[in-house]
């Protein structure tokens, strides 16, 4: 045997690969960050060096395999086997490696990853340099940036329309009063107005994507607005997006505003908006009980105190308590939401109107009021208003008072329905779901325990409200963005589950009308009634 020969195989199967290994490190770092034709290249390296004991001729390779055998064993006679089989495994994975290659190239162009490859972009730029915008992005710079500061939540702006209408007629309402004061062109303001309008009908919602929960005070989210008005301004004026010399994000929509003034401002409009939606989906749900109250009003029940048998009552009665302690709630959610009409444009930075005209606030509210037909005010006192988000916590508290309701609602729900058989077992709860994966025939009350959930987490949502409410320091409370995310969020966990519940529970409750009787009959309980006559 030609031991020159073996050596020479092993010495390129080694200079080969490793060598290869390192000039890819060094000189290559893309093909190191493309998965994909990193595998392919390591798959030719290893069909190379195993092309190598091809040197030896038929005699050879026995020589070679004997030799293995006597030198190092049963185990280490593997490896020459190894080098024999290598070139045709590496060969059949390269190419089907590079049939799959093609494949994935194919799809990602047709894909959104595909599309994100090959986008084209801007370059803009701000008081940190420049950066590079995708050109089909309507948002800018600061966008970008806030998209990349605040990674951390699912609470992205785009997810709350009822806010970003709200920033649209904020730019709306500074427009038309700086365009009476002559610090916007007429072309400006009716391209600022339009695209303004566009964000009403639900246009471009796509291009807020910035995450509710954000440092900066909300700077993210009117700037957020403010590049993605200028842009679309651009377009309806006949210019490329980012030719801010002709509409600047900060020098003409956000003009005579600054974040203090703008952002809260939308905020009081949002949520008043949003107000409105939910008293709605409440009074339906109200009313539900209160069908149900007539409905039940014939049924004699024996009604409890601490669990234990009180006196008799009627199961309409208990219906109509439930419609009762809501209805109060109404009326205090209509009260919170009052304070959400007394704003403080024209404050700008601190409450001393610095950059805005005299006259600047007084027209912006009455564009304002005319723009949404709503009571809108200006605070008596603008230093004291931007500091003070006390409507936020007042109505995050209303909405906790209604979350405490609803849960003492659900949890007489499933008691109510407790059973079938050794529970109280008085009315039937819809059956949903299977309420066991091993327990037979057992259905749970998943509506309630759903609303339940609901309302600890606007409890725990109401929480965090106070907590950032007496954060404020000096001239402003910097942590209003995650006050105003859970106070729509909390709004929006409430509608649903009260439309939830109504449909999926409450319309569906029926009676157990013998099973009452027969509980009412069985009760001491009766006799409290002859307490005035036998004492």
């Amino acid at each position: 045997m030609n031991s020159k020969k073996v050596n020479l195989a092993f010495l390129i199967s080694v200079t080969v690969y490793v060598g290869g290994v390192f000039a890819i490190s060094a000189f290559c770092p893309y093909i190191l960050e493309n998965v994909v034709l990193n595998n392919l290249i390591c798959e030719s390296m290893m069909v190379l060096p195993g092309f190598a004991v091809f040197l030896f001729s038929e005699k050879e390779k026995a020589e070679f395999l004997s030799f293995h055998r006597i030198k190092t064993g049963t185990l280490l006679a593997v490896i020459p086997f190894t080098l024999f089989s290598m070139p045709l495994i590496s060969l059949a994975n390269l190419l089907s490696q590079f049939f799959t290659t093609n494949r994935v190239i194919e799809a990602m162009e047709t894909t959104d990853m595909g599309q994100k490859l090959s986008k084209k972009t801007r370059t803009e730029s701000d008081l940190i340099g420049s950066r590079e915008v995708p050109e089909s992005a309507l948002y800018g710079v600061q966008t970008l940036r806030g998209i990349e500061n605040f990674r951390i939540s699912k609470f992205h702006l785009n997810e709350y329309p009822l806010f970003i209408q709200a920033l649209a007629i904020t730019k709306m309402g500074a427009a038309v009063a700086n365009r009476e004061l002559d610090l916007l062109t007429e072309e400006q303001t009716d391209a600022i107005l339009k695209a303004c309008k566009e964000i009403l009908e639900g246009k471009h919602h796509d291009q807020f994507p910035v995450d509710m929960i954000q440092g900066g005070a909300g700077t993210t989210t009117n700037m957020n607005a403010n590049e993605v008005i200028a842009n679309r301004a651009l377009e309806l004026m006949g210019h490329a997006r980012g030719e801010y010399q002709y509409c600047s994000p900060n020098d003409h929509v956000n003009r005579s505003q600054s974040t203090n003034d703008a952002y809260p401002t939308a905020i009081h409009i949002g949520l008043y908006y949003t107000h409105l939606k939910l008293v709605k989906h409440f009074a339906t749900l109200i009313e539900a009980f209160r069908k149900k109250g007539a409905e039940f009003a014939h049924i004699i029940k024996m009604g409890r105190t601490q669990l234990e048998d009180a006196v008799p009552m009627t199961l309409g009665q208990t219906f109509n308590g439930f419609a009762s302690i809501l209805e109060h709630e109404l009326k205090n959610l209509d009260f919170a939401a009052q304070d959400f009409l007394t704003v403080n444009m024209g404050a700008t930075a601190i409450g001393t109107g610095i950059t805005a005209e005299p006259e600047y606030a007084e027209k912006c509210i009455a564009a304002l009021r005319k723009i949404t037909g709503l009571d809108i005010k200006l605070a008596d006192d603008l230093i004291g208003a931007t500091s003070d988000t006390s409507c936020m916590v007042g109505y995050s508290s209303a909405m906790r008072r209604v979350a405490v309701k609803m849960n003492k609602i659900c949890n007489d729900l499933r008691l109510l329905a407790s059973g079938p058989r050794c529970g109280l077992g008085e009315i039937n709860l819809p059956a949903m779901q299977p309420g066991s994966s091993i327990m037979p025939g057992k259905v749970n009350p998943v509506i309630p325990e759903v609303m339940n959930q609901v309302s600890y987490k606007v409890i725990g949502n109401d929480l965090c409200v106070a907590m950032s409410g007496e954060a404020a320091q000096m001239e402003l409370n910097a942590m209003e963005p995650v006050m105003a995310q859970c106070c729509f969020e909390s709004a929006d966990l409430l509608m649903n589950g009260f439309d939830t519940l109504r449909t999926l529970c409450i319309d569906g409750i029926t009676a157990n009308e013998e099973k009452c009787r027969r509980d009412v009959h069985n009760s001491i309980g009766v006799v409290t009634a002859l307490n005035p006559v036998i004492g």
